[in-house]
């Protein structure tokens, strides 16, 4: 069933981000389903858009969509939410709801089944079990007596996300895929998430015809998340959008993954080699996108300044003039001595956390 803004009872749509992702997340939003943001912040952007439709599905930079029950920034952290919650619940319209959820995601043949999710941060007077027990008391009779909970797999999921006094109840379009993509066959320990991976991407602003490096490729994340864009731009018949994407590592056995995971998702020529001496040309790469490796992932953490400060020299030799460099660190003062020599310049910045450290994304340009 196809929904347009013209019916007046069409529900908002919102998305649960990684934190520091928001604004990102708001700009495909409104570039690829023209959505109309409403409020965004905590991780979550709420929007309209004229057709909610399967296209939200290939939303990269989010980690999950929905359809919006209900919502507030008003709770009182006590436990007569409880109560509000129960009441808000039971007065969203399902039906609605159901109905849409079921033009995208298309009832089981089996029987179907249910799962209701609560997700909790800040100091709250209930527990997440009661703002559980509440969201089941708001929810009773508007599923069909026939469908049955369970933990795993279910058909139709209901999720109340709370942040503080900022509360979002909505049924899940989206599934497992949306957040962990159907590629990542082989894992490193701190492999870059999809949606981060992907917010990258955007923010490297890839162009028809360029050449694409992660000289640090780990599992091959941030150049599938590139060959995925350009797999949508050419599914959106746009002409011309022929990429080049290159990767490696020094190590050979997450060249192999990196293989692994790419293998269903498009052509990336990958070589074993060293980033602080690329075998390719110089001025030959127009973006480059990549993830050093933090401080803990290293043996001793002054490795990282030597380290970055060789990288970025190379990085910059293979870099055409007016190339663009977006780089994911947590350590910033690092990265930033190390920039200062060859004179990019520093476009954007993006603060997110991650490993529970705080890092930054940095958007760079390499003068013309």
């Amino acid at each position: 069933m196809r929904k347009s803004r013209d019916d007046t009872t069409l529900p908002a749509c919102y998305v649960l981000v990684h934190p520091g992702l928001e604004e990102v997340a708001e700009e495909e939003i409104r570039a690829e389903v023209k959505g109309d943001v409403k409020k965004s912040g905590q991780g979550i952007v709420v929007f309209r858009v004229n057709d909610i439709d399967r296209d939200l599905l290939r939303l990269r930079t989010i980690e999950d969509v929905f359809l919006l029950a209900w919502g507030t920034d008003e709770l009182s952290y006590r436990a007569q939410d409880l109560e509000s919650l129960r009441r808000w619940t039971d007065k969203a319209n399902w039906t609605q709801l159901m109905q849409i959820h079921h033009s995208i995601r298309p009832k089981p043949k089996s029987k179907p089944t249910y799962r209701f999710i609560v997700q909790m941060t800040g100091e709250h007077g209930y527990r997440r079990m009661d703002a559980i027990k509440a969201l089941a008391q708001g929810m009773a009779g508007k599923l069909p007596s026939s469908w049955k909970p369970t933990e795993e797999g279910a058909s139709v999921e209901v999720w109340l996300t709370i942040h503080g006094a900022t509360a979002v109840c909505g049924l899940r379009l989206s599934d497992w895929s949306m957040r962990h993509r159907t590629y990542k066959f082989e894992h490193l320990p701190a492999s870059l998430r999809p949606s981060l991976a992907a917010a990258m991407v955007r923010l490297a602003d890839i162009k028809p015809g360029n050449t694409v490096l992660d000289p640090m490729c780990g599992a091959g994340t941030l150049l599938a998340e590139g060959v995925e864009l350009v797999r949508d731009r050419k599914r959106d018949g746009v002409e011309g959008w022929d990429v080049t994407f290159l990767g490696g590592d020094i190590e050979s056995r997450h060249v192999r993954f990196a293989e692994t995971n790419l293998r269903k998702v498009g052509a990336v020529r990958f070589e074993t080699w060293d980033a602080r001496k690329l075998p390719l040309e110089d001025a030959s790469i127009d973006r480059i996108v990549c993830n050093p490796p933090f401080g803990k992932q290293m043996s001793t953490p002054e490795e990282i300044r030597p380290l970055y400060k060789q990288t970025v020299r190379e990085m910059d030799r293979v870099l055409k003039p007016g190339g663009k460099a977006v780089l994911l660190v947590s350590d910033v003062n690092a990265l930033k001595e190390a920039i200062e020599p060859v004179g990019w310049k520093k476009q954007r910045a993006v603060n997110v956390r991650i490993l529970g450290q705080r890092s930054a994304i940095g958007v760079y340009r390499k003068p013309s």
